[in-house]
């Protein structure tokens, strides 16, 4: 081989080599960015809709951080959902959500997230699962409602802190209402990071208790296929209900396939007794 090709040679793959270096180093640059940033970018706190709200208390999370919670009663219920509420919400703005299912047939316990409503400190995927562990621990222990009647409740972001306590702690039940398969996912669908947010796809698999998963077909925020693939996984019993020729905010537009699904669980007819 002459000097001049074998000089040309080694040029290439020394570029090749500099630009796999340059790519290597440009994506794990992204993956830190990505990493650093994520609880920013998905949780949204709205300015507080409250001051008050009849029927609230006063919990502990995490380091100390004070959140707030909402518990209402119903004498004839069986089970207590745990709602968790989904972004740009907070217990202001859901309560003829939580009046809804308590006419249902449910007791209703929900909470604000870190710096959601009256809650004190800032949002993120690590506080939000322990702001739902203050959350159950106060019904399992100040309430001391018995953990085979407590159906927890996540909507939208709400199912990440839903289906992790799932995980953890038994249930009588887990319900979604349009929840991703993990967050990051649902801007790039296929995985490009070493690290998920709210990995909802690995962790609903190791539920052992009846899941009911609510997805409307025309969601745009969080597509129907994320309903489908948690279903996918997640075991039996479980059940599916497309909310048909809906979007991400309008599940009234159907409340008869809701409540005719939520009476189900009120009545235990969906959970082995």
């Amino acid at each position: 081989m002459k000097i001049p090709r074998l000089k040309t040679l080694l040029m290439g793959k020394f570029s090749w080599f500099r630009l796999l270096r340059s790519t290597v180093a440009i994506y794990a640059i992204l993956c830190v960015y990505v990493f650093l940033i994520a609880d920013s970018r998905i949780f949204l706190p709205p300015v507080s809709s409250y001051q008050t709200l009849p029927q609230t208390v006063t919990l502990s999370s995490g380091s100390g951080v004070n959140i707030t919670g909402q518990y209402l009663p119903n004498p004839k219920a069986t089970y207590t959902l745990l709602y968790s509420h989904g972004n740009a919400e907070d217990l202001g703005m859901i309560q003829p959500v939580l009046e809804h299912f308590k006419q249902l047939g449910f007791s209703v316990f929900a909470y604000d997230y870190q710096g959601y409503g009256t809650s004190q400190g800032r949002p993120t995927e690590g506080g939000a699962y322990e702001d739902i562990r203050a959350a159950y621990g106060y019904l399992t222990e100040t309430l001391e409602i018995p953990p085979s009647q407590i159906i927890l409740y996540g909507r939208s972001v709400g199912g990440g802190p839903s289906i992790d306590l799932a995980t953890q702690s038994p249930i009588a039940a887990l319900v979604t209402e349009n929840t991703f398969i993990s967050v990051l996912r649902v801007v790039t669908w296929i995985r490009l990071f070493p690290f998920e947010k709210f990995n909802n796809i690995g962790k609903i698999r190791q539920v052992n208790a009846p899941v009911l998963i609510f997805h409307a077909t025309l969601d745009r925020v969080i597509p129907f296929i994320h309903g489908e693939k948690l279903y996918q996984v997640a075991k039996e019993p479980k059940d599916l209900v497309p909310i048909e020729d809906l979007g991400h905010n309008d599940w009234m537009g159907r409340v008869d396939l809701y409540n005719e699904s939520l009476q189900e669980l009120s009545l235990g007819r969906t959970i082995p007794i």
